[in-house]
């Protein structure tokens, strides 16, 4: 069965920091874009970074860039978020989605999606 399956959410200070986890079964990650997306309430859904499993520079919003780093363990089928100096701005549901191979990073572009962990960050 196909399912994309994020952990790691939680509620942390201002300044800390989380790692999130998207672990991918059914199917194989390596010929696919992983996205990590996330939606305020209130919001749009927004991209936060992307990667492509067969290699390449990922790509960050401006918004977090040089504080947080996409990463992926292909044996793992695992597609990890560390998250550092969170900001209350940073709170959200994020979501990591699939795209094929060379998709941008938008949601749009993304063909399946998991259910989401919640992101809190408050003080």
């Amino acid at each position: 069965q196909l399912q994309l399956v994020e952990s790691g959410g939680g509620l942390v200070q201002p300044g800390g920091s989380l790692r999130l986890s998207c672990a991918a079964s059914g199917f194989t990650l390596n010929i696919y874009v992983i996205g990590w997306f996330r939606q305020a309430p209130g919001k749009e859904r927004e991209g936060v970074s992307c990667i492509s499993m067969s290699g390449g520079s990922p790509n960050y919003a401006d918004s977090v860039k040089g504080r947080f780093t996409i990463s992926r363990d292909n044996a793992k089928n695992t597609v990890y978020l560390q998250m550092n100096s969170l900001k209350p701005e940073d709170t959200g549901l994020y979501y990591c989605a699939r795209g094929a191979y060379g998709s941008r990073c938008h949601p749009e572009a993304m063909n399946y999606w998991g259910k989401g962990t919640l992101v809190t960050v408050s003080s």
